[in-house]
């Protein structure tokens, strides 16, 4: 649906370098996608404990948790994820704009839809592919979705029964089935770091 014609996008007084400044940090969307059973959830909160542990400002949208709530108005249909994500990915933009780091963990599977939340996190956004195999998820199994959608009780389910298309080239790329939730961790804090995201903005940055 098209926006209505009479809207007015409004410039505000502060700049998004001014309140990274205040933050000490820099903002951006930390989008991690996988299968489900790959460790999206529990690395996306030691990932948030560890940040906020540092004194970084730091928030995970979580897959389940925003359908209590944001998107609870939204089923499974193809067209309900899409919706999905797009909302989250304008939410983890808003997020990013205020200087935050906003994690994102979502299966997100279709490769469009990633990138429109890249498009607009505009040039903030790390998306994180956890590369585990589907037998492992299954292995895994932790809620019995696997379970369900094998005996025909979930359909539309993500490896199953529907596809999921994995990241060409990911900022980042963790195999969940060798390497520890700390060791994903680590990964990610170092990428940030040499990234630039855990450092204020210049002075002459936070002042243009």
């Amino acid at each position: 649906m098209a926006p209505a014609s009479n809207l007015t996008r409004h410039r505000g007084n502060v700049s998004r370098p001014e309140r990274e400044a205040l933050l000490g940090q820099r903002g951006a969307v930390l989008w991690l996608t996988g299968l489900s059973g790959s460790g999206k959830s529990t690395i996306a909160f030691a990932l948030e404990r560890r940040l906020i542990d540092q004194g970084r400002a730091a928030y995970v949208l979580d897959g389940d948790n925003v359908r209590f709530g944001l998107n609870s108005d939204l089923g499974f249909s193809p067209a309900d994820r899409n919706e999905n994500i797009r909302r989250v990915g304008e939410a983890a933009a808003l997020f990013a704009d205020a200087g935050i780091l906003a994690i994102a963990g979502f299966i997100s599977p279709y490769g469009a839809h990633r990138d429109r939340a890249r498009d607009r996190a505009r040039g903030r956004f790390v998306e994180i592919y956890l590369d585990v195999p589907v037998s492992v998820c299954e292995e895994r199994d932790p809620k019995g979705l696997y379970r369900k959608a094998r005996a025909g009780e979930i359909t539309n389910f993500t490896g199953v029964s529907a596809p999921y298309e994995a990241p060409d080239s990911p900022e980042l790329r963790l195999d969940t089935a060798a390497l520890t939730v700390d060791q994903c961790v680590d990964r990610i804090i170092d990428y940030l770091t040499a990234e630039g995201y855990l450092s204020a903005p210049a002075a002459e940055e936070a002042a243009e």
